[in-house]
């Protein structure tokens, strides 16, 4: 694959797509370093801790409805969910985090822009780097078996999946997620199933156990027992390359 620039990024807040409020962002991950450099060295020796993880981005100020101002205003202190899409083509990196917003630093710069500082650190969960399995925001009018992604080679080592639904219409649809061995014949995969949905407005993480076999070929669906007309939703898959990465 060849170098990449970021234009035409996404950028999704908890069932928000806030991607045209958003000017820049910066994601973060990995352990914590921790120093255990014993007295007879000459150099800091350091170790893996904790997991953690972080984005930081810049917002314009836009207070129309279901935009930025309308939803980082409110600084909640319940966990949202960030996810950064790497340009909207099926297949695309992504990191996604479930995430405290710590803060909402308004500037009025000299040159008459308005903008907002804003950061949010990773909760119970590190950042997570996966692909997408929707084009950007994928908008479902019925019942549909989303097209597949190759990730070239079955594994045993679990996944976890998140998702963003920005709106609904409708009385109910599951979001899930399948794998299949020949890109022909799909099934459930175990634990990757998001809570049935009755309205929009919403974001889930899930995850199996960090020994289940997740096959070639993984797709999103979505279906229904009472019916619906509309769901817009992104969804992304991180299947685990080495057993433990789960986070």
């Amino acid at each position: 694959m060849a170098k990449q620039s970021g234009l035409g990024d996404n950028f999704y807040l908890h069932g928000y797509d806030v991607s045209g409020d958003i000017g820049s962002i910066s994601t973060s991950g990995g352990p914590a370093l921790l120093e255990v450099t014993g007295i007879d060295k000459s150099a800091y020796e350091r170790i893996g801790g904790l997991r953690t993880g972080g984005m930081s981005w810049q917002a314009w100020f836009n207070p129309a409805a279901n935009q930025a101002h309308a939803r980082m205003k409110t600084l909640p202190t319940t966990d949202v969910h960030c996810a950064y899409f790497r340009g909207t083509t099926l297949g695309n990196p992504a990191a996604c985090m479930v995430a405290k917003q710590i803060n909402y630093d308004g500037n009025r710069g000299a040159d008459g822009s308005f903008t907002f500082a804003v950061e949010a650190q990773s909760n119970a969960f590190g950042l997570e780097w996966g692909r997408s399995l929707t084009a950007g925001v994928r908008t479902d009018t019925a019942a549909t078996n989303g097209a597949s992604i190759d990730t070239t080679a079955s594994a045993d080592f679990g996944a976890q999946a998140y998702l963003q639904a920005f709106a609904f219409s409708g009385t109910d649809v599951t979001v899930k997620i399948q794998d299949s061995a020949d890109n022909s014949s799909f099934t459930d995969v175990a634990g990757l199933s998001f809570t049935q949905l009755t309205a929009g407005r919403t974001a889930e993480r899930i995850a199996t156990a960090n020994t289940a076999t997740i096959r070639r070929y993984v797709r999103a669906v979505t279906v229904t027992t009472g019916g619906f007309s509309s769901l817009a939703f992104a969804v992304v898959i991180v299947k685990n390359s080495t057993a433990g990465q789960v986070f």
